[in-house]
């Protein structure tokens, strides 16, 4: 019996260390996550202020667009992104829905990897993978890198 005590208490024990231990990183995966929903909420509103909340100011953009005969990479100015974006006429409806999220974390550093699928005015163009970075700066998960595949449909 005695045996069966400290055996309970044990597993007892390190099941609230471990939960204890990952709090911490749960909270910030939802974090990392609140910023990259945070920036697509930007882009479906067309509202560059709300992208750069959550924008490093030095922000990378790149794309490879896959094709059955090469992959080509398309590098973008992060000014070009937000003026494009802006621009987009009011009656066309856009929308990328982000299919999952795998979130990786070191410090202040993380990575995002999020596949997804494009749509125009409710068709499917395009998918592909998010592959995001993220620095955590005065307490806030700002992305500094966006790289996304585009495999057209």
């Amino acid at each position: 019996m005695r045996k069966l005590v400290l055996f309970v208490f044990f597993i007892s024990l390190v099941s609230f260390v471990s939960l204890v231990s990952f709090q911490p990183l749960m909270g910030q995966e939802a974090e990392i996550r609140e910023s990259i929903q945070t920036f697509f909420e930007g882009i479906h509103s067309r509202d560059s202020l709300k992208i750069n909340s959550v924008s490093d100011e030095d922000l990378m953009l790149q794309t490879v667009v896959q094709s059955p005969r090469r992959n080509k990479l398309v590098v973008t100015k992060a000014a070009d992104f937000k003026r494009y974006v802006a621009t987009v006429p009011k009656e066309t409806k856009f929308e990328e829905r982000l299919l999952s999220f795998t979130i990786k974390v070191d410090g202040g550093m993380a990575h995002a990897w999020i596949p997804f699928e494009f749509y125009i005015n409710g068709e499917l163009t395009h998918k592909g993978v998010n592959s995001i970075q993220l620095i955590k700066k005065e307490n806030l998960w700002k992305i500094i890198y966006y790289g996304d595949s585009k495999i057209k449909i």
